[in-house]
């Protein structure tokens, strides 16, 4: 069962512009920051290396991106409900621009302020302005509460 946008506003700060992000399902994402990636990353079964990044500064509050792939925050704090996870998906606007966002699952219990991964399939690129709604975060409850909540690295991140 999906939570309507009236209830997910209640694990969020950090809004834009509530009136504007809530939604019938969900709650829209905004963007922070954008970065791009500098070398490579490494996943094994235990262990991990993230690629290092460099922040991509706005021209005038807004980010010109050629096509590639590019990791990006949000401006919101979010803490997904013991009882539910979280799953984002970019707004229809965002596709129709030649834009997509990857996202993972947000485990029961996670706080802080997330990153996703941006990509720009456009051949012209795209235009982002700084504080732009490009993602729908929705609850979804689970049918029973988790044995655990989730505390591993990215628990308090960019908090």
């Amino acid at each position: 069962m999906a939570l309507p946008g009236d209830e997910v506003i209640k694990f969020l700060k950090d809004l834009v512009d509530s009136g504007v992000q809530v939604q019938p399902a969900g709650v829209d994402l905004t963007l922070r920051s954008v970065f791009r990636f500098t070398s490579a990353g490494y996943i094994g079964f235990k262990d991990k290396e993230l690629p290092r990044v460099e922040e991509i500064r706005p021209e005038n509050g807004v980010w010109t991106l050629p096509p590639g792939v590019y990791k990006i925050m949000y401006n919101e704090v979010i803490e997904v409900p013991r009882d539910s996870i979280g799953l984002a998906f970019p707004r229809s606007t965002l596709l129709r621009l030649g834009v997509d966002i990857r996202c993972a699952v947000w485990d029961p219990g996670y706080k802080g302020r997330s990153v996703s991964l941006l990509v720009v399939h456009n051949p012209y690129g795209v235009k982002l302005r700084e504080g732009a709604r490009i993602a729908q975060l929705v609850f979804i409850k689970l049918a029973k509460p988790p044995s655990k909540v989730y505390r591993g690295d990215y628990y308090l991140e960019n908090i």
